[in-house]
């Protein structure tokens, strides 16, 4: 594994050593990494190497079976997910999770905390929202929903947002808006651990990436240093 240093503050996430399974499909294998504060981590690889099943490892879907996960120096290990939400945690999960029936105002209204974005933030940031504020979640298109997924992460107050392909299948209108809220929820200071296939995406708007092969991680470094690194590039992302 390539691991050059990377200059960074705290961790406000660290897994060290985690294995976690589905039945006797051994997926994440000895994961150790870290998310700092005010700083995007990017986890990338090709399809079945272990991203989503790391995001829901984190967040209590999937609890490892051995290793810890500590959140601002707290052990969450197996907690459930809605334990680890009240410890600061917001998911984007691939896919979306948006409810179809409900309108949009409802859906950002639904479960409202205390330190997150205001709605009128959400609203700004994302105009199409208070456009189809009365329209069910259903009637969307994908870009929309998934702005709305986002806005709906915010309004939590996360401490760490986990966001998995969140550019997946969107227009790149939408992807440049997705990049400009990266950048800037990291200007105020929430950590964010982002799953991603869109590599120039990812170059462009990590401060440090990680790449999951089979499960296990085969390079962490900035990503110039990912950028400069051709072998790892071609055999483990295709290109």
């Amino acid at each position: 594994m390539t691991s050059p240093s990377v200059p960074g503050g705290s961790p406000i996430l660290a897994l060290a050593g985690v294995d976690t399974y589905y039945g006797d499909s051994h997926i994440l294998q000895g994961v150790t990494l870290e998310v700092e504060s005010a700083a995007i981590t990017c986890l990338l690889g090709r399809n079945g190497a272990g991203k989503t099943t790391a995001v829901r490892t984190v967040m209590g879907f999937t609890p490892p079976r051995t290793g810890r996960i500590a959140l601002r120096g707290r052990d969450i290990t197996g907690a459930p997910p809605h334990r680890v939400a009240r410890a600061g945690v917001a998911l984007v999960p691939q896919g979306r999770g948006i409810f179809p029936d409900l309108t949009v105002r409802q859906q950002l209204t639904l479960a409202p905390r205390s330190g997150g974005w205001p709605l009128g933030r959400v609203y700004e940031r994302f105009p199409v929202l208070a456009e189809r504020a009365d329209q069910p979640g259903g009637l969307l298109s994908g870009g929309e929903q998934q702005m709305l997924a986002i806005g709906r992460a915010l309004l939590q107050g996360p401490q760490l947002l986990l966001m998995d392909e969140p550019t997946e299948g969107l227009a790149p209108l939408f992807v440049a808006r997705v990049r400009e809220i990266l950048e800037e929820v990291r200007r105020d200071g929430l950590a964010v651990l982002l799953v991603e296939q869109n590599l120039p995406l990812a170059l462009a708007v990590a401060d440090r990436i990680y790449v999951l092969n089979k499960g296990r991680v085969v390079f962490e470094g900035r990503p110039d240093h990912l950028t400069a690194a051709a072998d790892i590039r071609e055999q483990y992302l295709g290109v």
